[in-house]
């Protein structure tokens, strides 16, 4: 067994930050065990807010959602955390939808939600 800390990816569009904010909150004690990256904004958010260390790797509607599926591809992320707006069209849809297949395709826990995001942290609380 390898004592590697699980690097995680912490994604939240724009009308989900305060809710990826409230779930970071509440889950900081853990998510301060794990690598951190996240989209810029929502890395300078729980940055600023929770002073949690969080490597900011690009804004998401700008490439950020293809440059997290490539560090997917690359074995660099173990698991995804991604609060998307179900009720607003994004104009990089389809760079979401990569992002997504990808994290299927390589068997990497992707939560798109409070509930699976919970879930996918579980083993390390």
């Amino acid at each position: 067994m390898t004592d590697k800390k699980i690097t995680i990816a912490l994604v939240a569009h724009d009308r989900k930050k305060q809710l990826m904010l409230e779930w970071a909150k509440e889950k900081i004690e853990v998510l301060k065990k794990m690598n951190l990256i996240g989209t810029s904004h929502t890395a300078q958010l729980l940055k600023s807010v929770l002073d949690l260390d969080v490597a900011s790797f690009g804004h998401g509607p700008s490439g950020g959602d293809i440059y997290l599926a490539a560090k997917i591809l690359d074995s660099q992320v173990d698991r995804v955390v991604f609060f998307i707006d179900t009720e607003t069209p994004q104009g990089h849809e389809h760079d979401i939808q990569t992002l997504i297949r990808t994290a299927v395709i390589n068997n990497i826990p992707i939560a798109l939600n409070r509930a699976t995001a919970n879930h996918i942290i579980s083993e390390h609380i």
